[in-house]
C-alpha cells in the first residue's frame, strides 16, 4: 500500500496546492486537481513527487478522492 492523499499533499508546494483548491477547499479534491499538480511537478522536474498510479487508483476507489462532480 502506498501513502493516503493526505501523506502525499503534505509532501507537495503548498502555495500551488492553495492555487490548486482556491475556493474549492470544502470539497473533496478532484482528480483534475491532482493532475495540475502533476503537471506543475514534471515541469519543474520534480517526477518523484507524483503519486503512482495504484496509489491514485486507491484514493478513487477508497473515496479520498472525487473523479468527477455531477
Amino acid at each position: 500500500m502506498g501513502r493516503t492523499y493526505d501523506e502525499w499533499i503534505k509532501t507537495q508546494d503548498q502555495a500551488v496546492v492553495a492555487k490548486v483548491r482556491k475556493g474549492d477547499e470544502t470539497n473533496k479534491p478532484l482528480l483534475n486537481q491532482i493532475n495540475w499538480i502533476w503537471v506543475k511537478n514534471l515541469m519543474d522536474k520534480k517526477p518523484e513527487l507524483n503519486p503512482t498510479s495504484a496509489e491514485l487508483l486507491d484514493w478513487v476507489t477508497s473515496g479520498q478522492i472525487d473523479a468527477m462532480r455531477k
